[in-house]
Parts: structure tokens; sequence; C-alpha cells
């Protein structure tokens, strides 16, 4: 330990009364919401308090030090403090592994006694806070937590695992501070943004890696090859007596793509978590969604979760992924505590159990269905009955909603609620080709298939191969932005097989490898996570060339008089649509559309499967 680094730092950080972005709004005090308005919370003095550091310690948290542990540090207060951790201790590293659009380092903090590199034998746990920098308690515990190993007696959970913390993953959103960032959230009392300065959710970039920093984590866990991956959040939505809830694909028996490590979650990982967090006066919950917000008792979902969020991305990448959602009517301690408690017996659990989650990964890892579920919608109906420790709540009348409303009442309901519980059913099936051709023009999806750790073979020569083109039936362009894109749904393709000649630089993209689910789900236009439904294939939804009336009109006549056929058609088409019967332009479209004229490239998907 460095006594004077360790001084210095106790009076940089002791005061809550920390820099905070420039632009931060005052609280008044006066306005109506500048009064407390949220719902009680039951009163709490859980164990997990003793974790706390007193003011005068040297080694004090911003959040600690604040007299109501309501207050997080912002990045340039943060990132001084670990810089004094890292320089005060041989356990500790800090790494760069990407850079903002507003051009912020984005860091890793590392802790480990293997040096710069890892001994492969550790399991490695990778925890993430700070994708929604509104939800920083991940940070604030991370904090504590690394203090702890470095200086606290705490060192012995790196003899057999590595750490790695993600303390600020949007550090641009995590800048744009405010006491009004997220109302449903008790504390701290300033909070970063939801989104990042391009106005991007990154939990919905896990499959599509748009931005920089989805990019940047990707390579940080290629790197790193993490066992276990915790993205740290907080709710939004009902009241219950659970503080910390988490969640991860294939729970109780559901469908996971990678099942091995959903049992392995099931029967090693969460009765571990639970008592721990149990022990130490937390109330653990499974990570589950109010289906009604004006009837709690309607029921529970899962949440139909994709791909394009951590855990679904997690279970396709067969990379263990939790989810933490702390509940965010909970206080701001309450909720750092529990994590705390979460990521410290964590890294027990790895220490001891870590080769089991290895092998299940293997398992899973070697999995290469023929027919992958897409799509997942909630059910109808309930799947089963779950019970569930309620809020005591009742309704009033609201003049502002002019409908009856919710108010929690604060206290634990001694009933045990009965809840209907609706599980998520795929509403696609999609086939695994062998393989997908991306033409070379197509840089930013090769790219990001290479971001994502895709294997694929790129062509130094031209090769003709028989594969078969999809031909869109029915793309509809959506009516809003979503995520920077605008949406695009296609329900119906037509399979064209054709011999077709790909230029050099093009690539061919095998599924039979770990990632290959995730190629499918990227690659064919119907997956709802696909490029194309994200809108990055617009140019094969645009013609450019036409026919006028005065030439397609004859044609039309001779076309019919030298296939009868084609004029049967025709005439079966007037008349069981009178609106095309009625529409002279869609009559000589329907003509043009049958002669080598047409664009043969119109709604032709340019990525093509090889089976």
């Amino acid at each position: 330990m460095r006594t004077s680094l360790m001084i210095a730092a106790a009076l940089l950080f002791a005061s809550p009364a920390m820099s905070q972005n420039s632009e931060t709004r005052a609280v008044s005090n006066t306005a109506p919401w500048d009064q407390a308005f949220l719902p009680p919370a039951p009163e709490w003095n859980g164990a997990s308090r003793d974790l706390l550091r007193d003011a005068s310690d040297p080694w004090v948290t911003a959040f600690e030090a604040d007299a109501d542990h309501d207050f997080s540090p912002t990045y340039a207060d943060t990132r001084a403090w670990f810089d004094r951790l890292d320089a005060a201790s041989d356990l500790i590293r800090i790494e760069q592994f990407g850079v903002s659009p507003e051009g912020r380092p984005i860091y890793a903090v590392i802790a480990s006694k293997d040096g710069a590199t890892f001994d492969p034998s550790k399991p490695v746990l990778l925890a993430q806070a700070g994708i929604h920098p509104g939800e920083i308690d991940g940070k604030d515990a991370g904090m504590m937590l690394l203090r702890d190993i470095a200086f606290y007696g705490k060192d012995d959970l790196l003899d057999r695992v590595n750490l790695i913390l993600i303390p600020i993953l949007s550090v641009d959103g995590h800048e744009r501070a405010s006491a009004y960032s997220r109302p449903n959230q008790r504390g701290p009392r300033i909070q970063g943004w939801r989104n990042t300065a391009t106005n991007q959710n990154l939990n919905r970039d896990y499959l599509k890696l748009d931005q920089p920093e989805m990019r940047a984590v990707r390579g940080l866990i290629l790197k790193y090859r993490p066992d276990l991956y915790v993205d740290i959040h907080v709710t939004d939505g009902m009241d219950y007596q659970y503080d910390v809830t988490y969640g991860y694909n294939g729970e109780n028996g559901i469908y996971s793509r990678s099942p091995a490590t959903a049992r392995w979650l099931d029967a090693a990982f969460k009765p571990a978590i639970n008592a721990a967090l149990e022990a130490r006066g937390h109330i653990p919950g499974e990570l589950v969604f109010g289906v009604d917000d004006q009837n709690p008792r309607a029921g529970l979902s899962d949440g139909g979760l994709g791909e394009r969020f951590s855990n679904g991305w997690g279970s396709a990448a067969h990379v263990p992924t939790i989810l933490i959602e702390n509940h965010s009517l909970k206080p701001h301690e309450q909720r750092v505590l529990g994590t705390y408690v979460f990521l410290e017996r964590a890294l027990r659990l790895l220490a001891s159990d870590g080769a089991d989650l290895r092998a299940a990964v293997t398992a899973d890892s070697a999995l290469r269905p023929a027919e992958i579920p897409a799509n997942f919608a909630s059910d109808a109906q309930p799947s089963s009955t779950r019970p569930f420790k309620g809020i005591t709540y009742e309704t009033w009348d609201s003049p502002a909603s002019g409908r009856t409303e919710i108010r929690w009442l604060g206290r634990h309901d001694p009933e045990l609620w009965q809840m209907p519980f609706y599980s998520s059913h795929p509403t696609l099936t999609l086939r695994r080709p062998e393989a997908y051709w991306v033409p070379s023009y197509r840089t930013d999806i090769i790219e990001r298939l290479r971001t994502h750790g895709v294997t694929m073979e790129t062509l130094t020569a031209p090769r003709t191969v028989a594969v078969d083109m999809l031909r869109l039936d029915d793309p509809r362009i959506g009516t809003r932005a979503n995520e920077g894109h605008v949406p695009v749904t296609v329900t119906s393709v037509t399979a064209e097989r054709r011999d077709r000649t790909f230029p050099i630089g093009s690539v061919r993209v095998p599924t039979d490898q770990p990632l290959g689910d995730i190629v499918v789900l990227l690659l064919e236009p119907q997956s709802s996570e696909s490029f194309f439904a994200w809108g990055l294939f617009p140019e094969v939804l645009s013609r450019v060339e036409y026919i006028e009336g005065y030439a397609i009109a004859p044609l039309a006549e001779r076309m019919m008089a030298a296939d009868p056929a084609l004029k049967a058609e025709f005439e079966a088409k007037l008349a069981a649509e009178p609106e095309f019967a009625a529409n002279g332009d869609a009559r000589l479209q329907w003509f043009y559309e049958r002669t080598p004229f047409y664009d043969d490239h119109y709604r032709l998907y340019p990525v093509a499967r090889e089976n």
C-alpha cells in the first residue's frame, strides 16, 4: 500500500461536492418536479451496509463519502480515482479499449495477479456498468470492490479468477448529467442520460454493431474471452419487494441458444447468488416485466428479449451473460450494495465452479441446429403461475390522465401473489445453409461480421458459385425511425437458383462455426435482428429504369399473342382483381415485369445462400 497516494486520494475524493458537467441543471427545490413524487421505499437496513467505508477512510469513494449515499462521481473524477488506485496497487491496471463519438477514452479496470497476460486456466468475469449511464450502480459498486481487493483483504478473490470492470461504457451519455435524467429512479441525485451523444441506445446494438462503443466492447470480449459477462442496469416499471433482479436467456428451462449454459446458471449460479444476497439483507428476484401497467396482478412476462440485448446476444454467441436490473424504486445505496454482493459472490463461484461453466460453453459452442427459431413474441396465454413478492397499492382517479392510476404504498404485501407468467415463442423458423456469400461492395456488412469475430473466407480471385438468391416478395418500409434507422420488414421471400460470380474481396461466411447462429440471424432478411431488417440494404428497394406507355402497350399485345398462357393469366387477374383491372398503369406494369427490360436486381437481396 502506498500511503502518500492514499492520502492524496482521500483529500480529492472525500467530499461528495465534486465537479459535475457544466450543463447540469440546478435543483431549485420549488418546482413540482423538485419535490418528492416517487412512491415511498420500504425501510431497509441490510447487513451489506458493513461494506461501506467511513468518510475518513483514505480510499473512500465519492458514493460512500456522501452523507446520503446518493451520489456518483463524474467521468473525470472516476478516472482520476482509478488512476490513483492503479498507481497504488500492483493488482490493478487500466486499459483503454475504445473512444467515444465525443472523443472520450473508454476504459476497463483490470484486477489480476497474473500481470499483463492472463493465466488461461483462470476464469474471467467481465462486469459492465453504464451502458445506460443513469443506471450507474455497477460503477459505484465496482469502485468499492476493486478498492477492497487492492487494499482491504479481498485480494484472495484473484487467486483463481480475473476481474475486468467497465465502469462507464456510454461515457458521453454519462456526462450529459442532470437531476432530471431518470424520473422513475430513486438516486443518485445527478444521473447520466440513457442514450449516447449520437442518441443511440447501446443496449439495442449488440448484433448490428452500429456504434463505436459496442464495437469496442466486442473487441474487448474477443481479446479476453470472459467466462461470465455481467451487464448491470436499473429497471423501470412496476414496484415490488425485490431489490436485485437478474436474468439470462434459458432461465427455468425456457428456450436458449446455449442450453447447457442455461442449465448451469439455473443449477449452480442462481442458488449461490440468491443465498449470498439474502444473507446480506437483500431480496433477489428473477428478471420479469409486468404485462399491464394499470393492473399489477395481471401477470408477468419474460420480455421476449432478442439478440439486440446483452443477454440475447450472449445466448447466441455462447458467452454466459447475466442482465442485472436493480429495482429503480429502491435507494441508490441499497442497489449499489446489492451489486457489490452479487459481483463478489459471482467471482467466488467462478473460482470454484468455473471449469463446469467452461464445459457447458464448450458443449453449446458445438451446436449446429438445422433450424433456428427467430422473431420471438409474447404468448397470448400464460404458460405457468409464479409466486411474486408484491408491494401494496391502491388506485385513484387521476384528473391528468382521465383514468384510474396506481399508487404504490411502499409496504411489503404479506400475501404472496400468484402471477400468471407469459413466456415467448418464435414466430419464424430459419433454415441453416452451408454458408452465405456477401459481395465485396458491402464492406460495411463484412466489417460488422468481422468485428463480431465471425470466421470467413475472403476471395483473392473471382469465383462463380451455384447459390440461392432471395427475391423479397413483400418488403415494407417502417413509418418511423428506430435507433438511427428506418426498419424494413419482409415476411415472404422466393429463392432463385442461379450461378453467381462474386468479385475479389467478396466473402464466404460458413455457418459451421460457434457464431453460426448469429450469422444466420444477421443475414436472413426475414429475421427481425438482421441487417436487412435494420434498413441496411435500402438499395434493393429502388428502381431506376421504367418504360413508357407508348412502348409497353403495343409490346403487351405482342406478348399475349405469342404466349397464350400469359394471356390467360392476365385475364384471370383482371377478373379476380377489380382494382387492378381499373388501373391502366398497373396493367402495363404487370407486362413490363415480365420482359427482359425489367430490372432483375429489384428486390433481389444481394447476400446469397450456399446450400
